[in-house]
């Protein structure tokens, strides 16, 4: 017993002194930030979305009621409301309102489907073969931040009035996005995700199909959203080239003649088909790699 009681008190004093020895913190240790103290991730934005719409009508209202602003050059939302039910039942420039609609899409949709089966190989070989990045690279930088009115001229001079050069047009618009968009794909690609793909015995078919395409699928289609957003944003220039059909062509129409409410109808328009394809890209996305944006 006086063994153990002599073993107990050595430890008894080691750990004293331990205690003793330890440094006193003077600061505290950092904490991590939460992104929550920002308020990211936090609820749903639809009712601050709603409510900056409704200002922004508001003000609409309160600017062209008042006349601050002349008639001619803002009208209220009644009157575009009333120009676009007159648009709706009697049509516009000789055709319906589907008629302009109708041969707007069937623009957009041709050269979407035009830069996607030719931008998405593009992007893909630029990302993978250093030789291909540095022959189409240069072209593509080059042009991308052209405004499209900058090459309409050149589109009329060599393919005409017809629709070969809308299309064209169109198409050039939304290629680059899509190509840079799938280049930027595969060049985010872990080396160690290949290495470790490869170790696994996969050939270089199951490496692109199962590795690089699914890593790269995200920023294609964040490219293809955004390259629609700059194919509606093209089409009043696309349809500047003797069309008589199209929500370009009909804002184009109501300009010469200073019908501004039909203007807006015609804006209206063209927003709510670009936010229809957004929405329907989103939810694509949501589809296709919901793992994107989680860790």
């Amino acid at each position: 017993m006086t063994d153990l009681a002599a073993q107990l008190s050595v430890f008894q004093h080691i750990d004293a002194s331990a205690t003793v020895m330890l440094p006193e913190a003077k600061t505290p240790a950092p904490t991590l930030v939460k992104m929550r103290s920002f308020g990211i991730g936090e609820g749903s934005t639809v009712f601050i979305s709603v409510a900056t719409g409704i200002c922004i009508l508001s003000l609409w209202w309160l600017l062209a009621q008042t006349g601050w602003v002349p008639h001619l050059f803002l009208p209220t939302p009644a009157e575009v409301i009333t120009m676009a039910q007159n648009i709706w039942e009697d049509g516009y420039a000789n055709a319906t309102l589907w008629e302009h609609v109708s041969a707007s899409l069937a623009r957009i949709l041709s050269a979407a489907a035009i830069a996607v089966l030719l931008g998405i190989p593009v992007g893909l070989l630029m990302g993978l073969n250093r030789w291909a990045k540095g022959v189409l690279d240069t072209p593509i930088e080059f042009y991308w931040p052209l405004p499209p009115l900058a090459y309409l001229p050149l589109m009329i001079i060599w393919l005409g009035i017809g629709e070969a050069s809308k299309i064209t047009l169109l198409t050039l618009a939304m290629f680059a996005p899509i190509a840079l968009s799938a280049q930027a794909g595969v060049r985010a690609l872990p080396q160690e995700r290949v290495n470790a793909a490869l170790a696994l015995g996969a050939t270089r078919w199951q490496l692109f199909l199962e590795v690089v395409l699914p890593s790269a699928l995200p920023e294609i289609l964040t490219g293809i959203r955004i390259a629609l957003g700059v194919g509606w944003g093209t089409l009043v220039a696309a349809e500047l080239i003797a069309a008589n059909r199209g929500i370009g062509f009909m804002i184009m129409s109501a300009s010469h003649f200073l019908a501004t409410d039909a203007v807006f109808v015609g804006i209206g328009v063209i927003a709510v088909c670009a936010f229809s394809f957004t929405l329907a890209m989103r939810m694509l996305e949501g589809a296709l790699v919901p793992w994107k944006g989680k860790s």
